[in-house]
């Protein structure tokens, strides 16, 4: 049986993406920071729960040898991000943005996923069908937030693009140094979720959807890849 590791799991697309492997039949462990939380969304799912804060490193070593006492991973879905928006939910643009933000920003959307995946590394190192997930952003391309008549174009915010585009960069150097895995970024797509304030104008089944789809590759499939439900993204 695939076992699988989602971060951020309790709630929004992370949830919907447990909820849609557990019914492909995967072992699935909710990361959550909030342990009751993350227990109420494993009762809901029949899935396991483990407490996970991506920014604490004690937090989510110990998390890898719950992982481990189980039994092992096959799949790690690098699912926790914030947006890092300011009072009334105002996305931070060039003229405000601080140091602190775009720190902040960076310990969970990438920093965080870094912890994470290294010290998950061993265990998916075992597995005959490792697989990494991880949850990028189209505001990530540059091409497309760059490009003047794309609809990314228009968005103004620095810490979250910034951040997403680092985590494509170590979504790639991770599939060089791993061939053995299928470690892929996708992009869900402007999800109604708490990390938006619920603005998106898509449900959490149609973001989930790419995500799920990634979590499922077999060994011949992409790996080093950025796409959406369509398919491939400009980097």
């Amino acid at each position: 049986m695939t076992t699988t590791l989602i971060t951020g799991a309790n709630k929004g697309l992370g949830f919907e993406t447990a909820r849609r492997l557990v019914a492909e039949g995967h072992t699935v462990w909710i990361g959550s920071r909030d342990e009751e939380r993350g227990r109420a969304a494993a009762e809901r799912l029949g899935a396991r729960a483990v407490r996970l804060d991506v920014t604490d490193e004690a937090s989510v070593r110990a998390a890898a040898e719950v992982v481990a006492a189980a039994g092992g991973l096959d799949v790690l879905v690098n699912n926790a991000g914030i947006e890092g928006r300011a009072a009334g939910n105002a996305v931070i643009g060039a003229a405000d943005i601080t140091g602190e933000q775009m720190r902040e920003t960076f310990e969970t959307n990438v920093f965080g996923l870094v912890r994470v995946t290294h010290a998950f590394l061993p265990l998916l190192r075992r597995s005959a069908a490792p697989v990494v997930v991880n949850v990028s952003s189209g505001l990530a391309s540059l091409a497309g937030v760059s490009t003047p008549g794309n609809p990314r174009h228009a968005y103004p915010g620095v810490a979250y693009p910034a951040s997403k585009a680092a985590v494509n960069m170590v979504t790639i150097q991770y599939a060089k140094a791993f061939p053995e895995m299928r470690v892929n970024a996708v992009e869900p797509g402007f999800t109604r979720t708490d990390l938006n304030g619920n603005t998106g104008h898509q449900t959490v089944e149609q973001g989930a959807e790419v995500i799920v789809r990634a979590a499922l590759l077999g060994p011949e499939g992409p790996s080093g890849s950025f796409f959406d439900r369509e398919g491939t993204l400009d980097w």
